[in-house]
């Protein structure tokens, strides 16, 4: 069996998500890799030393810049021709390219997979997560996207795919690239940072919120997260979020402070090795699944617990 994975790239390193996706590739048979952009031969060199891949498909034009997924599907499509299964990860660029890649196939996309049981059998989080479906397709192709933090990152060295050019199509006219406002920070990135600090609507104002997490995540190294009420009260900007409508994330200590706990935020980050909440509410849903409850004040709490640090 076949596979085509999407790397998915900023133009200068392959992201994190995209090996979580290799391994859940190497399940199912032989890997295939697809990078798409422009001038991404230093991209297709890095690809193609991941662990585990046997070929790299370069589909390089100027249309491809800006990876838009009304150009990247048909390039995944026609490819698929000869293999048997795309996988994607479960990113907001693989739940762009992956729905566009099926419809274009005429196949079921299987979405979120958490477990490879099975050439055509997976495991999937329904219900925010409370329930895990094993569901069979009988799709002769499959287009999967897949969960990064169900599956061990594989190795970026080690590898040694060939390069192989392919035809970069041209562009649909379907969308078109204004501009992108990207939020830059030197704090680790959130999907793929070791410790996240988040905080939620307790915090009262985007002030107090910024003012009491960010000296706490600066001395633990940590990513600053937050609930999606944080978010839409404005303290937060939105790929702060963590949760079902947000980035799904488990690093091995995730701190939630004045987060009460509903299921859709539990969602995004019950998978974290270790969970330390803070909340004044001893009865938070949160302190369900904490590793480590701290009942209190968060605004005497988180200062003297950065000061101690």
């Amino acid at each position: 069996m076949k596979t085509l994975v999407l790397v998915e790239h900023d133009g200068k390193q392959v992201k994190d998500a995209t090996l979580a996706a290799v391994t859940a590739a190497s399940k199912l048979g032989e890997v295939h890799l697809l990078v798409a952009g422009k001038g991404v031969g230093g991209i297709a060199d890095a690809a193609s030393k991941i662990a585990g891949v046997g070929k790299v498909h370069v589909a390089d034009g100027a249309h491809l810049e800006h990876q838009l997924a009304e150009d990247v599907a048909p390039v995944a499509a026609a490819l698929m021709g000869s293999h048997d299964a795309f996988l994607a990860p479960a990113t907001t660029t693989g739940k762009n390219v992956a729905p566009r890649v099926a419809a274009l196939l005429d196949v079921m996309q299987i979405s979120d997979i958490l477990s490879v049981e099975g050439e055509d059998t997976f495991t999937r989080p329904i219900y925010a997560g409370n329930a895990i479906a094993t569901v069979k397709s009988k799709d002769a192709k499959k287009v999967i996207t897949v969960r990064g933090t169900a599956f061990e990152k594989s190795a970026t060295s080690g590898g040694s795919g060939a390069i192989e050019a392919v035809d970069a199509g041209g562009g649909s006219g379907k969308s078109s690239f204004v501009g992108a406002e990207l939020s830059k920070s030197e704090r680790p990135e959130l999907t793929s940072a070791k410790v996240i600090v988040s905080g939620g609507r307790a915090f009262g104002s985007s002030g107090d919120f910024h003012a009491l997490l960010d000296p706490l995540a600066d001395k633990l190294g940590a990513a600053v997260g937050a609930s999606r009420a944080a978010v839409d009260a404005g303290y937060a900007p939105n790929d702060y979020q963590v949760g079902q409508t947000g980035k799904i994330v488990a690093p091995e200590v995730y701190v939630a402070i004045g987060i009460s706990g509903a299921i859709q935020h539990l969602a995004g980050m019950k998978d974290s090795k270790t969970i330390i909440a803070i909340n004044k509410d001893e009865e938070a849903p949160i302190f369900q699944v904490a590793d480590i409850g701290l009942v209190g004040d968060l605004f005497q709490i988180v200062p003297e617990l950065t000061e101690k640090l």
